[in-house]
């Protein structure tokens, strides 16, 4: 899994490569609980497009940072979204909790 983000008017960007695994959702949400801490952004978007496979952790990751960026008065939302994840997290419901684009 990579990480790659920029912070642009208020909006950080955050683009994920590779696969998004139980062992990597644990390394990744505590790299994105500190990019929220770090930037404080009013609008966060986690980029999909490079995702290979998500299981359900992937879930507790995209859950996680929406608390979070709500905690710190920002909104997430996740874009470019493979068929695949995009199963994963409606099958879930996220789509109540988070925008989906």
């Amino acid at each position: 899994m990579n990480l790659q983000y920029e912070l642009q008017e208020g909006l950080l960007r955050v683009s994920l490569t590779g696969e998004l695994g139980h062992h990597e959702a644990i390394r990744l949400m505590a790299q994105l609980n500190g990019l929220v801490e770090d930037h404080l952004p009013a609008r966060m978007e986690l980029d999909f497009s490079g995702l290979e496979f998500m299981d359900s952790s992937g879930i507790a990751v995209v859950v996680q940072t929406a608390r979070k960026c709500q905690s710190c008065g920002g909104k997430l939302s996740v874009t470019h979204t493979p068929a695949q994840a995009q199963k994963v997290l409606t099958c879930a419901g996220i789509h109540r909790l988070v925008d989906i684009r």
